[in-house]
């Protein structure tokens, strides 16, 4: 009884130090930059960027053949971000209005359950045939449930201002 179990172990540690030395040697770099900007970004791989993933975005971007704002989920944030880390300007083509979040009109929707399959993140909740919602602290906006609806009952919101996290506007200084 006992033969079996120290030969199980020391196969088992023989087999353990051959992989750690295969992983010291065939140990491939990645790239630290685009490891940090992968890291920033929001990592729901909704695919909006035309880019498979965050990753694939982030190398892009790094790369150069994407903008630095590529990225809807992250919003204009992100793309300050990033462009302050690469030492880029960020050129923008358009004003963002803020961070967004999905929102279903319950008399347009017909339970399709098409925006489940789309949600990267599952903030999409219902069941098939029932009027669907969205989990706000879940959603990060990235328009995939908005492309898939059939019948236009999901749009994209800004986040609506509560007490938790309103601020006061900056006064306009008198000349």
């Amino acid at each position: 009884m006992l033969t079996p179990i120290i030969s199980v172990m020391v196969l088992g540690l023989i087999f353990g130090l051959i992989l750690g030395y295969a992983a010291k040697v065939f140990a491939v770099q990645g790239d630290a930059l685009v490891a940090e900007i992968i890291e920033m970004m929001p990592g729901t791989n909704c695919g909006q960027c035309s880019f498979p993933g965050c990753s694939g975005a982030a190398s892009a971007i790094v790369k150069g053949e994407a903008a630095v704002d590529c990225c809807p989920g992250g919003g204009r944030m992100l793309a300050e971000a990033i462009a302050a880390r690469l030492g880029v300007s960020l050129e923008a083509a358009s004003e963002d209005s803020g961070p967004k979040i999905a929102v279903v009109s319950e008399s347009i929707c017909i339970g399709c359950a098409k925006c489940f399959k789309a949600c990267p993140t599952d903030a999409v909740i219902g069941a098939s045939k029932q009027i669907h919602a969205v989990l706000k602290d879940a959603c990060t906006g990235c328009g995939s449930c908005t492309n898939e609806c059939p019948t236009g009952a999901i749009s994209l919101e800004p986040i609506p201002v509560t007490l938790r996290d309103w601020n006061w506007e900056k006064p306009a200084l008198a000349a």
